[in-house]
């Protein structure tokens, strides 16, 4: 007794000096966080350490004070301490990150990668993080063995190689006229060729040149530019283009230079044709890969972008649509939508509605592929909520399509296309903006029936089914305009998208329009269309064909007109089914028991396939109707 009350009064002396000595860790801790904070990061090592002599297996300060160890570039000394952290906890994802930094910065390319690949193994929720780690991995190892092959080049006597230092020489020069280094830097623009040259670029301190010469930087950074000023900026951006086009490490350089920053902007939107040429060539470049695109979102503001690019639909020229393709594959990035949500409401769409209005005036072909791509943006649901509660955007998108009824122009047939996905993206939206507009829109897009291209068509049934559930008044509007003979021939004929849009304006009308009721009762003689329908292998078809025969069922004598047909069968099929979307089974069901309520002899039919147990419970839906 007396062995085992010393062994439990060291147990709770153990614990309590633990807890002390935890305590004091965390303090420490704090105070060498403190210190890293502020760059002091000899001081925050020295706070970790002693943290560590309190408590020798807190991961945290092992993980920690490595990241200090980086800071002071003192990689093997970070590698151990990871290694420690990672005995405390073997799956410490920070640990095999910075150990992976570590072995990048020795230029142990293989063990960094280990590193990244164990973090993907913990965690596969880090895959971003993993493609990041790994790219800087790869362009590291590239970067290393490109300059190795360029020093050799230069060692060997390579002509190519050896001019392109003794540009950068000349160009060194100071205090010379500005055409002196206008002309330089257009002759090194034409001599760099290939990699090697780009590498030589680099490595030799070519991209200093701004920082290094005050005439270059003056005359690239005024912001009102003589000729001479336009001629030396336009031959920057040619070289900039030469010594980037397929290099990322020269594209990340260039981009996280402070006055090429600040200036990009700046450039595209100077007015001046010949730099916004160049400006857009340059970052067309970026754009090529994933990684380009990356560095670009990364490092540049882009909250002024889509305006800027925006300006271009004005542009008679390229230009046009060299914009059109940077903002499309901007829209890509995540954090290009986020960004665009700054701006968008004070001064993207001012701009957007003037260039609808505009349409006859600006470049079309461009301007329909700037509405696309605000279509596009709408996948935001930020993005979409602001352009849908803005009464301007919807005048202009209507003022678009009056236009579009005199001129009949590819161009402009174009620019309809796009307006009208535009204005399906906004009515994923219901607010009382879109309820303004409702009849309006319904009677363009009633008009725009009689078009020959089936594209708009399509289109336009695709508006109708979004913005007639808003109105009432305007599913009146439709229905007085042949609504439903309308769609029964377009559904005839038409494909499994123009059915799907034609069913569900069918389906809106039919909910809460006896007149519609009527109408496709007289239009579908027995329901052919409609049970043709329910026979397709579109859910979304389905369930709409099943909603609109359930309504119409109310017209008397509709349900003795399907007394010979398979109506109970197919119906039954849905109501017992295993449709994704129980819309299908509920649509059925209730259609099932209004047609036996409506017919009691449908009954029969019922009873012979065994389904009066799915008729019983459908009785509660009809009854809650």
């Amino acid at each position: 007794d007396g062995f085992l009350a010393i062994l439990e009064k060291d147990a709770k002396e153990r614990a309590k000096r633990r807890k002390r000595n935890e305590h004091l860790a965390n303090a420490l801790k704090e105070k060498g966080n403190d210190a890293f904070r502020k760059g002091d990061y000899v001081m925050a090592i020295q706070r970790y350490t002693e943290g560590l002599g309190k408590l020798k297996d807190k991961q945290e300060l092992y993980t920690n004070r490595a990241q200090a160890y980086l800071k002071t570039q003192e990689y093997a000394k970070a590698i151990g301490d990871c290694e420690w952290a990672l005995k405390c906890n073997n799956k410490c994802v920070k640990a095999y990150f910075l150990m992976g930094k570590a072995h990048l910065a020795l230029q142990h390319y293989s063990e960094s990668r280990q590193c990244y690949e164990k973090i993907l193994q913990i965690d596969p929720q880090k895959e971003s993080l993993f493609k990041d780690c790994m790219n800087e991995v790869n362009m590291e190892e590239k970067r290393m063995k490109d300059e190795e092959k360029a020093t050799k080049e230069v060692q060997s006597g390579n002509l190519a190689a050896l001019s392109i230092t003794e540009l950068l020489q000349k160009l060194n020069r100071p205090a010379q006229n500005i055409l002196y280094y206008t002309g330089g830097i257009r002759l090194l623009a034409g001599a760099v060729k290939d990699c090697t040259e780009q590498t030589l670029f680099r490595t030799n301190n070519g991209f200093s040149i701004l920082q290094d010469n005050e005439i270059v930087r003056r005359g690239f950074c005024a912001e009102r530019k003589n000729t001479a000023e336009v001629d030396l900026s336009v031959s920057l951006l040619v070289l900039w283009q030469a010594v980037c086009a397929g290099n990322e490490e020269n594209q990340r350089l260039l981009l996280t230079h402070p006055d090429v920053n600040a200036q990009l902007p700046k450039l595209l939107s100077s007015g001046i044709s010949e730099i916004q040429k160049e400006m857009l060539a340059l970052i067309s470049l970026y754009l090529e890969n994933e990684n380009g695109r990356r560095l670009l979102v990364r490092h540049q503001d882009l909250t002024k972008w889509l305006q800027i690019l925006m300006m271009f639909v004005s542009s008679a020229d390229a230009r046009a649509s060299c914009a059109m393709n940077i903002l499309s594959d901007l829209t890509e990035e995540e954090r290009f939508k986020t960004q665009c949500r700054v701006m968008l409401s004070t001064d993207v769409l001012p701009l957007f509605t003037q260039l609808l209005t505009s349409a006859k005036l600006v470049n079309q072909a461009a301007l329909a592929r700037c509405v696309g791509i605000m279509g596009n943006l709408c996948a935001d649901a930020v993005i979409r909520t602001q352009m849908a509660e803005c009464k301007e955007c919807w005048q202009a998108c209507l003022k678009l399509v009056d236009e579009c009824f005199h001129v009949s122009t590819p161009e402009y047939q174009e620019c309809l296309f796009a307006v009208l996905g535009l204005m399906m993206n906004l009515l994923l939206e219901s607010n009382v903006i879109i309820q303004y507009f409702a009849v309006d829109v319904s009677r363009r897009c009633m008009s725009l029936l009689r078009e020959k291209d089936g594209r708009i068509v399509t289109r336009a049934i695709g508006v109708l089914s979004r913005i007639l559930p808003a109105s009432s008044s305007a599913v009146e509007e439709v229905v007085k305009g042949g609504v439903v003979k309308k769609m029964m021939k377009l559904l005839k004929a038409g494909g499994e998208i123009t059915s799907s849009y034609g069913i569900k304006t069918l389906s809106v009308c039919a909910r809460s329009n006896r007149q519609a009721q009527e109408d496709l009762v007289k239009a579908d003689k027995r329901f052919s269309v409609l049970l043709k329908l329910l026979d397709s292998e579109n859910e979304m078809i389905v369930g709409n064909a099943a909603f609109c025969l359930g309504h119409c069922l109310a017209v008397p004598g509709a349900a003795t007109s399907l007394l010979n047909s398979n109506v109970v069968m197919i119906l039954l099929k849905h109501a017992g089914g295993d449709a994704t979307r129980t819309s299908v089974q509920e649509n059925a069901a209730i259609a099932l028991g209004k047609l036996c309520v409506a017919e009691p002899r449908h009954i029969f039919q019922l009873r012979k396939l065994n389904g009066l147990a799915i008729l019983n419970s459908a009785m509660k839906y009809v009854h809650s109707i």
